[in-house]
């Protein structure tokens, strides 16, 4: 079982992905964790450091969950998967479960450090059904749609906290 596990901020993707790696088993990729510099808020590592990360992750690992929102990765990983996931339930679905996000204490220092990045966040996930960057929602339906192994989209939120 690899499942790739994609959609706007606030989806359900995280929630979604701890699930499936504790029921089955699997490695848990969280992309944030290669996209961003450690200990750094919304500063990317170099593409090639991002691209080795991946590569060494698919290759170390024969059952897998990943997840995130970034199209060119998703794109990479996807031929590698036997199950894509579309998380879509919404903008207000997303700009609400980003409210009552718990800390993510290996992307920020404190709680009120997450929290102080909430304007931002939601700012960027607004937008997603309108932009046009690898991380939109027009990346993530031309992905979804070109993909034709066995692929499911959730309209609705899934359940649990984001």
């Amino acid at each position: 079982m690899r499942v790739l596990v994609f959609g706007n901020s606030g989806s359900g993707k995280s929630t979604l992905a701890v699930r499936l790696a504790a029921t089955h088993g699997l490695a848990h990729l969280d992309l944030d964790s290669i996209v961003w510099e450690p200990g750094k808020i919304a500063v990317p590592r170099a593409p090639e450091a991002i691209a080795a990360s991946l590569h060494a992750f698919l290759e170390g690992h024969e059952r897998w969950v990943i997840e995130g929102c970034y199209g060119e990765l998703v794109d990479m990983a996807a031929g590698r998967c036997t199950e894509l996931v579309f998380l879509n339930p919404g903008r207000d679905a997303c700009l609400d479960n980003n409210t009552r996000r718990p800390w993510e204490p290996h992307k920020y220092a404190s709680k009120e450090a997450q929290d102080a990045m909430l304007a931002n966040l939601q700012a960027w996930v607004a937008g997603y059904y309108e932009r046009e960057d690898a991380w939109s929602y027009r990346a993530h339906r031309r992905i979804f749609d070109a993909f034709t192994g066995r692929k499911i989209e959730h309209l609705v939120r899934i359940g649990g906290n984001p």
